[in-house]
């Protein structure tokens, strides 16, 4: 077959063999890191997207022979360094990702050798901290412990101690704990006669996630009005572990698999009870829909529950096409600045928020299609903070620039994020808004 032009098919993902010995043969990944990286040298169209490629080219614009071939091997980890996996060079810039016979998955090959780095070296104490999630949830979120750690976490002599310390930099944003969990305030749903569609069953369990369990339960609380005020029958996962999304991203995939041996036989009971799976955090919801069938394609229960997993405004929009949504809102909301989560927009779904939330009167929705540079850890660790509030300069000039009345993402750190760089004399300007809070704000309930 003659070869093709890019970008003229819908890209095709082949699975991670993270399991076979080649995946960590280090030879063999460096010299995929120099092919892949010569490639995205010639090409350039990713450049804005994160930091990790205005590394890689500045590396090979100051090498001596200005190709990938005068860049040490050992500053490739720079590059590897800066790769928070968002995904959306593969899914929105790529020209060469398959079918095309070059065949260049570059999150994958960051993913690779992110996962080499860690079987060779393990994490920093700082870097193991940020991605256990669950544990520091369940210690921090525990009373009085909650008020101490969110108390502590605003006196900026501790911040310089932690910065200095353990590097997580003293301007970052850190989430605040509450004591009291989502999953332990859930009380059980109220609907009893379920409205089932063609593509929905009218019952969701909600995969409460380790943020918006412990440190913004409101959104999961927000969440559960709206499904249930729409006639949604609602339930929580009997147990759940982190989704094993931070632990991706540090490279440790065993844990990641862990994590999948607790949550997916439970995800996939509720699937088999005639449950749609649904989670309020983007990453989260990804981590079921693509990372995980992509690390575990042979099983059954994986592809299950990700067939079953939707955004909640995915969900609430198939609910509106199957004319079961209810569009009794009582409240416009006026001007919204929406930045449209990375993990979001590589779900391929579309703006299922915007389109919803312009279902309100008086409503207008600005997508601002640029990343925030948070990434859950990246921007709290002080050697990436100052590269992530760059990052997020765009969006912030654009929230701006639309005097919006209320400014909201899909992902609440990247909220966070942005309220970060608002700020005029060090202080907050306006605090975001979760697109879930505003829908609930619009049906006044």
């Amino acid at each position: 077959m003659a070869p093709r032009e890019g970008s003229l098919e819908a890209p095709t993902r082949y699975p991670l063999n993270w399991k076979e010995a080649s995946f960590y043969d280090e030879a063999s990944l460096f010299q995929e890191l120099e092919r892949v990286f010569d490639i995205c040298h010639g090409c350039r169209r990713c450049v804005s997207l994160c930091h990790a490629f205005p590394t890689l080219f500045d590396l090979v614009d100051e090498s001596s022979t200005m190709e990938v071939d005068g860049v040490t091997k050992d500053d490739y980890w720079q590059v590897v360094d800066n790769c928070y996996l968002c995904d959306l060079c593969y899914l929105t810039k790529c020209p060469y990702v398959p079918p095309h016979e070059w065949n260049l998955d570059f999150p994958h090959v960051m993913l690779r050798a992110k996962a080499l780095k860690f079987k060779q070296q393990g994490a920093s104490s700082r870097d193991q901290m940020l991605s256990a999630t669950d544990t520091v949830g369940k210690l921090a979120g525990l009373p009085i412990v909650a008020q101490a750690v969110n108390f502590i976490n605003t006196l900026k002599p501790i911040r310089q101690l932690m910065q200095s310390g353990i590097g997580i930099h003293a301007d970052a944003v850190l989430p605040k704990y509450h004591s009291q969990s989502f999953r332990a305030s859930y009380k059980d749903s109220k609907i009893r006669e379920v409205d089932a569609g063609e593509k929905t069953t009218g019952k969701i369990a909600l995969f409460a996630t380790c943020y918006c369990n412990v440190n913004e339960p409101q959104l999961n609380k927000d969440l559960v009005a709206i499904f249930e005020h729409n006639g949604i029958q609602t339930t929580i996962a009997e147990k759940e572990h982190c989704c094993g999304m931070p632990k991706l991203e540090l490279g440790d995939l065993e844990a990641v698999e862990k994590a999948k041996q607790v949550n997916i036989p439970v995800l996939a009971a509720l699937v088999d009870a005639g449950y749609d799976l649904v989670a309020a955090v983007p990453s989260c919801v990804l981590m079921f829909k693509q990372e995980l069938p992509l690390m575990f394609p042979d099983d059954m229960d994986v592809i299950k529950v990700q067939q079953a997993f939707f955004d909640p405004f995915e969900y609430l929009m198939l609910r509106h096409k199957e004319a079961k949504l209810k569009l009794d809102f009582k409240k416009p909301l006026g001007k919204i600045a929406y930045q449209v989560a990375c993990h979001l927009r590589v779900q391929k779904i579309g703006l299922k928020t915007r389109d919803l939330l312009q279902l309100v009167r008086e409503t207008q929705v600005m997508p601002i299609e640029r990343c925030s540079g948070h990434d859950g850890t990246y921007a709290v660790k002080v050697e990436f903070h100052k590269i992530s509030m760059k990052i997020v300069r765009p969006v912030v000039n654009k929230v701006k620039q639309f005097d919006a009345d209320y400014y909201s993402s899909d992902c609440p750190m990247a909220g966070h994020q942005i309220e970060n760089g608002l700020q005029e004399n060090g202080e907050p300007v306006a605090s975001p808004i979760h697109p879930l809070s505003l829908l609930r704000k619009a049906y006044d309930i």
